[in-house]
């Protein structure tokens, strides 16, 4: 399952033997039932994980309601970089949403990734710069888009999860209730 990781990597930066053994070493694997926290509301963000099966979610709580925010699935980065990168307590929360089997590094070995690893520092700046764009695209999008939109943007990039995620958790992460979301959902599908 490290291949997954080792793969993703390499999209971005080469990899030499030395190179690879050094990432083999420094990311670990750890497992997550379903429920189980990656990172609880007032915890510090303490790894950066990579997803080799199963299913995260993001998500607030907001005035006792959990607002869902976005989601991680196999071969992406799942993290709370607000938190991670100044080691400061998280005001969110990363719950597996399935059985998970993920790679984590920990602030201190992502450090030696980013000194050992040739490219090391460049491949963090990529994986930043896609966080950052995404995170605006999100803000944008709740802005300026309606439901029908988000739900129908939540089609196009994650149409293979609509199967592994319940219509509560697509509701919470377009931002309606489920049965507006059921509306929402029959409106588009009549269009067709």
């Amino acid at each position: 399952m490290i291949n997954s990781l080792l793969n993703s990597i390499q999209r971005v930066i080469t990899l030499s033997p030395t190179e690879t053994d050094t990432v083999t070493s420094l990311f670990k694997e750890k497992t997550y039932k379903k429920g189980e926290f990656f990172l609880e509301e007032g915890r510090i963000c303490k790894h950066v994980g990579f997803v080799a099966k199963g299913l995260m979610r993001f998500y607030i709580n907001h005035d006792g309601e959990e607002k869902i925010y976005d989601f991680s699935q196999e071969n992406e980065f799942v993290c709370n970089y607000e938190s991670f990168l100044p080691q400061a307590p998280s005001s969110k929360n990363i719950q597996a949403l399935e059985d998970s089997i993920v790679f984590v590094i920990s602030h201190a070995d992502l450090q030696v990734f980013y000194e050992k690893v040739r490219g090391g520092e460049r491949f963090g700046r990529v994986a930043i710069e896609s966080v950052f764009l995404k995170l605006l695209q999100d803000i944008s999008a709740l802005y300026a888009e309606t439901p029908e939109l988000r739900y129908e943007r939540f089609l196009k990039n994650h149409a293979d999860l609509q199967q592994r995620i319940s219509q509560y958790h697509i509701a919470s992460f377009v931002g309606v209730k489920p049965q507006s979301l059921s509306r929402i959902r029959k409106r588009i599908f009549t269009q067709f």
